[in-house]
């Protein structure tokens, strides 16, 4: 919503006049803030040069170069595993992340189908279905290959120089990329993030996801530390794949930050589906046993500890930090925050007037959508002068452990801070076809509904295709859906995803104390 929105809004007709014309002068003068200006007779070889080519970095040069921009883009030399000299156009989500990991997800997949389909009538011969890790990371890898060319022809299609090195700010308008400096106007910072690895003994002999995507062989028993979306989805893809896998987290329940039904649903779910969970307890050290296996020690919620033994793996999924250690940022002047994120305004640009930062490295939103969005904004405000704001409103998102989770819109406790008095609409169910298969596994919906507007401000779900069922009920709640239009919404049956219009009967409400 533009400024002149925001101020209309509720005012009276005669005040409108006054409103737009204050609307007008404030925004010439964004315009103007926004807008990084040259001294006089400055000469730039670049009116765009970013440092990063992931997916917000990318979005954000060929869009600036498609409004009029000349833009340039630096990116490390590609690998599989990330570091200091190595990296890839397509950036983490597209080489060490999303995509990837997706592809292993799938392969896990077939395990559990093939189970499944016994219940349906089918019968596998013994030994008829094997698996070749081999077969499939190399798989995996072409087809990562195939995407960083993609990424590469993408960039070359919309005039934007590629160059390989890696960059480094000297100052408001200078990027030096292995020696060689560029003159800028403005200055983009997308370099994304890196795994965190706990401070801990052994943690050297400790893998992060980077190195699970590309592990030789698939672990027989394996120790996941954490309990965000990178661990429950990774101990979900070893488990599937036959691993026993122990999953060690601080907290009571996994997930931290979503809605505390999701995480108490999801926790006997997780467990349900045969991951080990070590709840309220933390790793102490990693060490190696005579045999080349591994031990982890672990304190338990009571204090005392004990040891996982013959583990071929101990993964450390702990978190991601903003990878901006020797970027320069600061010798430019730029601030910093304590996790070594870049500082950022509303239009996502810093307090150097020249230099902009999008992505994980802003330290928002870690969601590649989210960067895509932050890029797109941007280019409109260095190359069209127009100032943009991304909207960080209704944001969905998925985890792609087993079983699903997907949500949008605000957790009931979030809610609650912000409205006080809701509705709450649960339903808990065994899927059609777990009822024939065998499969333990239940699903999990929810909706949060603001009691005075009655609109819908949440929904939640934990099960099979959560995530492509939430996309499309995203848009109903970006757009300010009430629950009597979700209520007016005639199902697809029989679907699991006909049960988010058809949940009529309150759960549970939630008043604000008197």
């Amino acid at each position: 919503m533009n400024v002149a929105m925001n101020l209309a809004q509720g005012l009276p007709r005669h005040c409108l006049k006054a409103v737009r014309t204050r609307s007008a002068r404030l925004q010439r003068g964004l315009c103007t803030r926004v807008s990084a200006s040259a001294g006089a007779g400055e000469q730039y070889d670049f009116d765009l040069f970013t440092i990063g080519a992931g997916s917000g970095g990318v979005r954000g040069s060929r869009f600036a170069s498609s409004y009029g921009a000349k833009v340039a883009v630096c990116e490390l030399p590609f690998d599989y595993i990330s570091s200091d000299t190595k990296g890839g156009v397509g950036g983490t989500c597209v080489l060490r992340g999303c995509v990837p990991k997706k592809l292993m997800v799938y392969a896990a997949e077939y395990a559990d189908d093939f189970k499944a389909s016994q219940g349906f009538g089918w019968t596998l011969p013994a030994g008829a279905a094997t698996h070749s890790w081999t077969g499939f990371i190399e798989a995996k890898r072409k087809e990562l290959q195939r995407l960083n060319g993609a990424y590469k022809n993408t960039l070359k299609n919309a005039k934007v120089e590629l160059v390989e090195g890696r960059g480094r700010v000297v100052d408001a308008h200078t990027v030096e990329v292995d020696g060689k400096r560029y003159r800028a106007k403005n200055i983009l910072i997308a370099v994304g993030g890196k795994p965190h690895k706990l401070d801990i003994p052994g943690a050297e002999l400790c893998i992060t996801s980077d190195e699970a995507l590309e592990l030789p062989e698939c672990p027989k028993k394996v120790a996941v530390l954490g309990s965000g979306y990178i661990a429950v989805e990774f101990a979900g893809i070893f488990s599937r794949f036959g691993a026993e896998v122990h999953t060690v987290y601080r907290q009571p329940l996994p997930l931290r930050g979503f809605d505390g039904e999701v995480r108490k649903f999801a926790a006997e779910q997780y467990a349900a589906a045969g991951l080990h969970l070590h709840h309220s307890s933390n790793p102490v050290s990693v060490s190696k046993q005579a045999n080349g296996k591994l031990s982890l020690v672990v304190k338990g919620p009571d204090g005392a500890t004990s040891t996982l033994t013959d583990l071929d793996q101990v993964m450390m999924a702990t978190g991601r930090v903003p990878k901006t250690s020797g970027l320069g940022l600061e010798e430019a002047g730029v601030k910093m925050g304590s996790k070594g994120q870049v500082v950022v305004d509303e239009y996502c640009r810093t307090n150097v007037p020249s230099i902009w930062a999008v992505g994980d490295v802003i330290d928002r939103i870690q969601l590649t959508p989210v960067a895509l969005m932050e890029g797109m904004a941007v280019a409109k405000s260095v190359a069209l002068n127009t100032p943009t704001v991304p909207d960080y409103t209704a944001v969905p998102s998925a985890v792609f452990s087993n079983p699903e989770i997907a949500t949008v819109g605000y957790s009931e406790e979030q809610a609650a801070e912000k409205f006080g008095d809701l509705d709450i609409y649960t339903t808990s169910f065994k899927p059609m076809r777990n009822t024939v298969s065998g499969s333990p596994l239940r699903t999990f919906m929810k909706v949060v509904v603001d009691a005075a507007s009655q609109k819908v401000v949440g929904m939640h779900m934990v099960g099979a295709e959560a995530a492509e069922i939430m996309q499309g009920f995203a848009v109903a709640v970006k757009v300010g859906v009430t629950k009597q239009q979700l209520d007016s919404v005639v199902g697809i049956h029989p679907s699991a995803a006909e049960e988010f219009v058809t949940m009529r009967t309150v759960s549970r409400q939630v008043r604000k104390s008197a």
